[in-house]
């Protein structure tokens, strides 16, 4: 997961209102619990030291959202009397979460947002192909690739000339399969696409796969679900897309978490081996842009400790003192995780989130970095 949606966050200094809710199912009372959901979180805010003005803008946001648009919820970040970002959740929170701090509070996001894999979804057949993209919010174009539609049928001719025309149809399909193949892979480059899923008639899928890339024919998904003609089923091709996409963000978590373990190896402790995961070498990581994948642990101990903030997402350190050598007047204090999602948000470095059930990250957050600082070191694939 990336979190380049959180850009407009670091256009502006603290102090930050945030708020997590859930969305009120629609019953006949959602409405009601709505606006008191809203007015909590609000008055909260004014008791944890917010002005008036931005925790009504806040409760005002909470109180606009539906259930029909916000199945999940929202994340709502709010400074200076006006609401800067709010970020729909892919999954409810338990409560309703506030927080007034220097810093947006942006360690729930991981938890609540978790990685959403985006899929390319190709539509297959004889003649073309309809793409489009697959993410928790919801399905969207993504463009055609149209080959030839004659001949594409074998059928008999009536004279001699009937092999002859089997054969054309064979160079049409190879040639619209090509066409297809290298459309797909254009596309998935373009959309930074993680998952690709290609369904229709296993003939014509598997000759639109055996001519992609390696790297990206390696990777891709097929089904049988779905396809181009009217009244394919749809519902089956949801059901094998959001498998992909589970998958995908299973075995890319996994890799991640084996990186992280290869640190413990003997002989390879800290930031040299390129790992990091204690919250001095995360800070030091963190700084100086060298975080490459953060992961984050559900209830770490280290997620919460104290470390002290800037203006900047790159003025963080363990102690106050080492802020004014960072270039910053006016340091204050923050959580560890908060910290360390706003410098990953802004130098594009990729946060994934544990299940808990591994032995690392030992407190809660851990990370792969792009180089080390060993004399001599390269960065890191």
């Amino acid at each position: 997961m990336h979190l380049e949606s959180l850009t407009p966050l670091f256009a502006r200094s603290g102090p930050w209102a945030t708020a997590y809710a859930g969305t009120a199912q629609a019953t006949e009372s959602a409405g009601t619990e709505r606006r008191l959901t809203a007015r909590d979180a609000g008055e909260t805010l004014i008791g944890q030291g917010a002005d008036s003005r931005t925790a009504r803008a806040v409760t005002e946001r909470l109180e606009a959202f539906r259930p029909q648009d916000e199945p999940h919820g929202r994340a709502v970040f709010a400074n200076r009397g006006e609401v800067v970002l709010d970020l729909p959740l892919t999954q409810p929170p338990q409560q309703t979460l506030t927080s007034y701090s220097v810093l947006p509070h942006l360690a729930p996001l991981p938890e609540l947002m978790r990685e959403d894999p985006l899929c390319l979804t190709v539509r297959i057949d004889r003649t073309g192909a309809d793409m489009e993209l697959r993410d928790s919010q919801g399905v969207r174009p993504a463009g055609q690739a149209l080959g030839s539609d004659y001949p594409v049928h074998r059928t008999a001719t009536g004279d001699m000339s009937e092999r002859h025309f089997e054969l054309r149809v064979e160079e049409t399909w190879e040639s619209n399969a090509g066409l297809i193949a290298d459309a797909v892979a254009e596309r998935f480059a373009a959309t930074g696409a993680d998952v690709l899923v290609l369904c229709g008639d296993a003939r014509e899928r598997r000759a639109v796969h055996d001519r992609l890339p390696p790297a990206l024919r390696e990777a891709a998904v097929e089904t049988r679900h779905g396809g181009r003609a009217a009244g394919s089923d749809s519902e089956l091709l949801d059901e094998a897309t959001e498998q992909a996409r589970a998958d995908y963000a299973q075995r890319h978590t996994a890799e991640a978490l084996d990186g992280l373990r290869a640190g413990h190896a003997p002989g390879a402790p800290g930031l040299s081996a390129g790992t990091a995961e204690d919250v001095p070498d995360l800070v030091e990581a963190a700084r100086e842009h060298r975080i490459g994948t953060l992961l984050m642990g559900p209830g770490g101990t280290d997620r919460g400790r104290e470390v002290w903030v800037g203006e900047n997402p790159d003025q963080l350190g363990v102690r106050r003192s080492e802020l004014r050598y960072l270039g910053s007047s006016d340091p204050a204090p923050a959580r560890a995780d908060d910290a360390l999602l706003r410098s990953a948000a802004a130098t594009d470095a990729e946060v994934l989130v544990t299940d808990g059930e591994r032995d690392v990250p030992v407190g809660g957050m851990g990370a792969l970095l792009r180089w080390t600082n060993d004399p001599g070191g390269a960065p890191l694939s």
